[in-house]
């Protein structure tokens, strides 16, 4: 992964952007997709990121895992929130405003959504459909 350019990162995030929600089936890929999207995220300057889960507590994990790997503080790790029904939810992140919304959402879509906001064309574009758990902390589910 140390030869990743932003052409190289480009291209991987491009299989799993604006299409059927493409399956990372290895280790290796997923390190792959980490690597391309942190590299993507380096050279932006804000992103803005769309979270789609099955409810709040769900949500919120996904969102504090991306915020964290991308070297941002989580605002609102802590805080209580427990949904008053178990229903799907979208959460809109924005890091240059370090602010966030929550809402019901209908679809059947989950995952994450991740807005590059730069200058250089070859950063600028909306990522995903990732998944909700790139960014987890690993249980070693490898070899078992």
């Amino acid at each position: 992964m140390s030869n990743l350019t932003l052409t190289s990162a480009r291209q991987i995030l491009d299989q799993y952007s604006c299409k059927e929600t493409k399956l990372v089936t290895s280790a290796e890929q997923k390190a792959e997709l980490q690597a391309a999207l942190l590299l993507l995220v380096e050279q932006s300057e804000a992103e803005n990121l769309g979270v789609c889960a099955d409810n709040l507590s769900q949500g919120y994990q996904a969102l504090a895992s991306y915020l964290k790997a991308f070297g941002y503080r989580v605002p609102f790790e802590g805080e209580d929130f427990a949904p008053v029904e178990d229903e799907a939810v979208y959460i809109k992140f924005n890091t240059g405003k370090m602010s966030h919304y929550a809402e019901g959402y209908t679809g059947s879509y989950r995952g994450v959504l991740v807005a590059c906001q730069a200058e250089d064309e070859q950063v600028n574009g909306i990522y995903g459909h990732l998944p909700l758990d790139l960014f987890a902390a690993e249980k070693n589910t490898m070899g078992g």
